[in-house]
């Protein structure tokens, strides 16, 4: 069992920033992969970026160049640093976790508000 704790949420301005935190505890060694959703009122959660337990990284075309993921892999934590924000990055964002077997894990998620 894995668990993942988000933290980093927040209200901001359009063009602001902010760095969202997932801490994972528990079978940590299975992680191969960690990535950030976001899901905004209305629509179907989508795959914000993730990053795999090699180092790749990938994002989805409307947060490349705004948004960074990385990791510490000695705190088992990942982080989305979010910047130039904009009013449609308003979501709440959860983080999602793979490991082998193949199994998921969520975490509980957090707001990201962006005013215009």
């Amino acid at each position: 069992q894995v668990q993942l704790v988000e933290s980093g949420g927040d209200l901001v301005r359009a063009g602001g920033s902010l760095r969202l935190s997932c801490a994972a505890s528990g079978s940590t060694s299975g992680i191969t992969v960690m990535d950030w959703y976001r899901q905004a009122p209305g629509k179907q959660r989508e795959l914000v970026a993730f990053i795999t337990s090699q180092g790749n990284t990938n994002y989805a075309d409307s947060v490349k160049g705004r948004f960074t993921i990385s990791r510490d892999s000695a705190k088992y934590t990942v982080y989305l640093q979010m910047n130039r924000l904009k009013p449609e990055d308003t979501a709440v964002y959860y983080c999602h976790a793979v490991a082998i077997p193949m199994s998921v894990y969520w975490g509980q998620g957090t707001q990201v508000t962006v005013s215009s």
